[in-house]
């Protein structure tokens, strides 16, 4: 696949076929993102690569923290504590087309709990993967991490599996420190749901908006 149709071509899978992802496929997407660049070449990447019943551990850890109502600890913060404009107006849409490819309505409590529960599931997916970091390290190294993270993408999109990037994978990250072993000098920063992608699921089938190159872009001569 060549590079352009695969950066193009790549969408977030929130549905995904019961079939298992060879580890030696896993293995080779990690080969290759490996060779993502980094600030004098720290490689600051740290990757827990789970499957099943360690993946099914770190879902009902997670669905536990939340229906015990317990507050979100994310190690950072993802997204302001106040929305304004335009980012308030982009994430609405976000959501409502969500939340319409899966035939959700706004008053529908329960099927909105178990879509944001499906978070928690890697949606489906056979394979995660979580992504660490040290916590010593300076902004630029969360640079190289967001890099390193699109390459792997990427590349399960040219090897025609499917991913989604989630960062509600962070919010309890305690729990799942706790379950892999990892120290708390590493900061969990979110993860990744990996497998085939579902070409019958609806919620496959729709694509976000991208501004126009000439909306976020200046140029001086």
């Amino acid at each position: 696949m060549e590079a352009f149709e695969a950066i193009a071509g790549r969408r977030a899978i929130r549905s995904f076929l019961d079939q298992a992802v060879p580890p030696s496929l896993i293995q080779e997407l990690l080969e290759v993102a490996r060779w993502s660049p980094s600030g004098v070449n720290m490689q600051p990447w740290q990757v827990a690569v789970v499957t099943g019943t360690t993946r099914d551990r770190i879902t009902t850890a997670l669905i536990e923290a939340r229906e015990q109502g317990l507050p979100e600890h994310a190690d950072y913060h993802y997204y302001p504590s106040d929305w304004f404009e335009p980012y308030r107006s982009r994430r609405k849409a976000t959501g409502l087309a969500l939340y319409s490819a899966l035939n959700i309505g706004r008053e529908d409590e329960e099927g909105r709990k178990q879509a944001w529960y499906n978070n928690y599931r890697f949606f489906g997916a056979p394979v995660g993967l979580l992504f660490f970091l040290d916590r010593q390290l300076g902004q630029g190294a969360w640079i190289d991490m967001g890099m390193f993270i699109q390459n792997l993408m990427i590349a399960a999109h040219a090897r025609g599996l499917g991913s989604c990037p989630q960062a509600s994978l962070a919010e309890y990250p305690d729990p799942v420190r706790a379950i892999l072993g990892v120290d708390q000098r590493f900061a969990l920063l979110g993860g990744l749901a990996l497998g085939w992608p579902d070409p019958t699921a609806a919620v496959n089938s729709y694509r976000t908006e991208r501004l126009a190159v000439e909306e976020f872009t200046h140029w001086y001569d």
